[in-house]
């Protein structure tokens, strides 16, 4: 292996962010939330997380395998972006034992969760949501309409000086429910 191939090898040392969700269908706000993720805060790669089901909804639009596929189809030109199921693997549908499953492997790594703003609004339901930043910095990408309801959060209030970062960027007015009204109902 020469130098630049080492060089480009993932080290698990590096910085990495995981952009959990269900990714209903995913779309370029879950993108440009990435990129800006990936030069803010040096990121060698990007983990989107996607899961069986949102805990605060009924159901999912597509099925999970769609979700995965759509998601693949989208990042395929960015390499840094990796699309996993992690549910089976670590046994668990909980945010915390993702960010720790990522921590047991290198007590050292960097691990930004990265979330959008209307998240943090219910962050306060999550399970164990206080602990996570005892095991990750929290990246709160600001959506267009909940900025007032984030910052008056009780998370928001809680965490602000304890790893939670709220970044401001210029905003993407979509979201998934948007998209499958337009394409799917």
């Amino acid at each position: 292996m020469d130098k630049s191939e080492n060089r480009l090898k993932y080290k698990i040392e590096d910085k990495i962010g995981i952009l959990g969700g269900t990714f209903d269908p995913p779309h370029k706000g879950h993108l440009k939330i990435s990129q800006l993720a990936k030069k803010k805060f040096n990121l060698k790669k990007v983990i989107w997380a996607i899961t069986k089901k949102n805990p605060f909804k009924t159901k999912s639009y597509f099925d999970l395998n769609k979700r995965i596929k759509l998601s693949r189809n989208l990042t395929k030109n960015q390499k840094y972006i990796k699309i996993d199921f992690f549910e089976k693997k670590i046994n668990s549908n909980k945010t915390i034992n993702l960010i720790k499953h990522f921590k047991d492997k290198n007590k050292k790594r960097e691990i930004y969760f990265l979330l959008g703003a209307d998240n943090l609004i219910n962050f306060h339901k999550w399970n164990n949501w206080r602990k996570i930043p005892k095991f990750c910095k929290i990246a709160v990408f600001d959506r267009k309409s909940f900025k007032t309801k984030a910052k008056r959060s009780l998370a928001y209030k809680s965490l602000k000086n304890k790893g939670l970062i709220y970044i401001n960027f210029k905003k993407i007015n979509i979201s998934s429910s948007k998209i499958r009204n337009f394409w799917y109902d």
